[in-house]
């Protein structure tokens, strides 16, 4: 069933960070880290409780060096009316598991002392990263990062590696349903302007979210963004569902075919896999498509698949 409302249009519902799970991590390489094993779906719920606004996912910033196996620390950049626990309660500690060094950030928040952030401009947002990158490869000595966004934090990055620098900073950018080329919104968006009133409808929605109006497909900063889909010397790797309801039509996800693209629909690897945009960060399929990614990259991977359904993930 489709869910047009407003506050789950460009990323997950609007809740606050969910409850951190108590970590030890020394300084000794990522890998030797472990986290206790948690469901998707378990995953999911911790992170929409309210009483941890502003936690970091399970795992992330906690004093961390790159091992030689995995020596680009990854860092998480949120959805849109999300947080950085809202968006990585399973993919964080996931990677952790997995051995890399774990870095997330809030930003963009344009409603004060709410959970609610990546709502403002998106130049803007893709100056935070920058800031947020510069510190993790001060504190870890890495040369390069790894990135991984989910929703918006899966195209701004772009905007990041395209006009500030970040080129020589990215070994890898993964997209879980990025908005790369924006949304119609299942043609509310057609429908808005045939009736005249898009200009008002965005004027309105800019007050609070400009992210939200620079989402929409067509928009003049994804034109402007999108004359550069891709640059040399980055490998970007967009996962996405079929069922996305946000990013419509969900192709607007993928970027153009190139030798350091590849672009992966769930379902083409798992016909039961029933996720949607809010639920694709906690689906199992698409965090062994990561895992793969980040590491082996090996292009024929296949996931050991389950089924997973919408809004919460692994059924």
């Amino acid at each position: 069933m489709k869910r047009p409302r407003l506050h789950r249009i460009f990323g997950m519902s609007a809740v606050v960070a969910g409850a951190a799970i108590a970590l030890v991590v020394s300084s000794v390489p990522a890998q030797a880290a472990t986290l206790p094993l948690e469901g998707e779906a378990s995953a999911f719920i911790n992170s929409t409780f309210f009483w941890n606004y502003g936690a970091s996912p399970p795992g992330a910033n906690q004093h961390c060096t790159p091992s030689a196996e995995h020596p680009y620390p990854v860092v998480l950049v949120e959805g849109t009316f999300s947080s950085m626990y809202n968006s990585f309660g399973a993919i964080s500690p996931d990677l952790v598991n997995n051995g890399y060094c774990v870095y997330a950030f809030n930003y963009g928040q344009t409603i004060p002392l709410t959970g609610i952030f990546a709502t403002g401009d998106i130049a803007t947002s893709a100056s935070e990263l920058a800031t947020e990158v510069n510190s993790v490869l001060a504190a870890t000595g890495a040369s390069k990062v790894d990135l991984v966004g989910w929703s918006q934090g899966g195209m701004m990055p772009r905007y990041y590696i395209n006009n500030l620098g970040g080129a020589s900073k990215v070994n890898m950018l993964v997209g879980f349903a990025p908005s790369n080329y924006g949304t119609t919104l299942d043609g509310l968006v057609y429908l808005i302007s045939d009736l005249g009133a898009l200009g008002l409808a965005t004027a309105l929605l800019s007050l609070t979210c400009d992210a939200c109006v620079q989402q929409i497909q067509g928009s003049s900063f994804l034109d402007q963004l999108n004359a550069t889909p891709t640059v040399p010397g980055v490998q970007y790797v967009v996962i996405e569902t079929q069922d996305d309801e946000v990013v419509t039509p969900y192709t607007n996800a993928f970027l153009p075919a190139g030798p350091n693209v590849q672009n992966i629909t769930l379902q083409n690897q798992c016909p039961q896999d029933a996720s949607d945009h809010l639920s694709i960060a906690y689906d199992s399929n698409a965090l062994q498509d990561m895992v793969n990614a980040l590491g082996a990259d090996n292009p024929d991977f296949q996931p050991t698949c389950a089924s997973v359904g919408p809004i919460i993930g692994n059924v």
